[in-house]
């Protein structure tokens, strides 16, 4: 009797995990009658990283998602003002040639970078780098793995 209670109790729990696993803090939130009521207060991040419903987070006019992912970064300079130039100078070359590819310079202490892309995975990031390299002006360019932006 033990093993078919517990057997019931995982068929439960599995088939509450299927409908919910993707709004799992909401299907916490509930109502229930003589119980009480539920009430959860995260930041807006945590429920986009779990899946459920969330307000996203606005970043230079649009609105994304921080996630952990994938660049391409194409030029890695020191922290000279020449650095700075060619940095700026390399993110010119990528948006002429690739205008739908996000282009990212910044400078971290102590040099200055160039980045490239929103890559969710390093499959996406391979094929884009193989790209970048077959036009023969981005030799240099390697993975690197970083917080990235997903548009909504």
């Amino acid at each position: 009797m033990k093993k078919f209670g517990l057997l019931l109790i995982v068929c439960f729990a599995f088939a509450t995990y299927s409908v919910a696993q993707n709004n799992i803090v909401k299907s916490l939130e509930r109502t229930v009658p003589g119980q009480g009521k539920v009430t959860i207060h995260q930041d807006a991040r945590i429920g986009a990283l779990i899946g459920s419903e969330y307000t996203p987070v606005s970043t230079e006019e649009r609105k994304v998602i921080k996630s952990s992912g994938y660049r391409l970064q194409v030029y890695a300079g020191n922290n000279t003002r020449e650095a700075k130039n060619e940095a700026h100078s390399v993110a010119s070359r990528v948006k002429e040639r690739f205008p739908d590819l996000t282009v990212y310079t910044f400078f971290n202490l102590p040099r200055w970078l160039c980045r490239a892309g929103d890559f969710r995975s390093i499959e996406e990031a391979d094929a884009m780098m193989r790209q970048l390299r077959a036009t023969g002006v981005f030799k240099e360019v390697s993975i690197v793995k970083d917080q990235i932006n997903i548009p909504l």
